[in-house]
């Protein structure tokens, strides 16, 4: 069963029932979100509208890091911290936008959408400093 993003299954503003006038479109068909672990590098292409593709990674280990005066290296992802999206990602290890990442230049918030966009880019966080 695949994911349909049409609007015939809604109900009027009425609250009467819509009647289907037509059947559903290839342009309305949604996906299953990619889910991006930790692992050996495995990604899935998919044709999108007007012939564009879209890459999706399904398990990556490595990730683009920028620090704040702009350098920007190709390291190794040692484990996810933490994933504010989703407490169920959290426990598996699952890497989306603002999950947070642990380098071997130091831990790192993921800015780039993973199973949308085909690459892991993240930024710096500063070390807090204790009192």
């Amino acid at each position: 069963m695949s994911v349909w993003h049409g609007d015939q299954h809604k109900r009027k503003d009425t609250g009467g029932r819509k009647r289907a006038n037509r059947k559903k479109r290839r342009f309305e068909k949604g996906f299953f979100p990619a889910e991006t672990t930790l692992g050996k590098p495995k990604s899935r292409t998919v044709r999108k509208h007007g012939g564009n593709k879209k890459i999706s990674l399904l398990a990556v280990n490595q990730a683009n890091i920028s620090d704040p005066s702009g350098k920007t290296a190709k390291v190794e992802i040692l484990r996810v911290i933490k994933n504010p999206a989703n407490v169920d990602y959290d426990r598996r290890g699952v890497i989306t936008k603002g999950t947070m990442i642990a380098t071997s230049l130091g831990n790192a918030r993921v800015t780039s959408r993973p199973g949308q966009d085909g690459i892991v880019n993240a930024i710096l966080v500063p070390k807090e400093e204790k009192e």
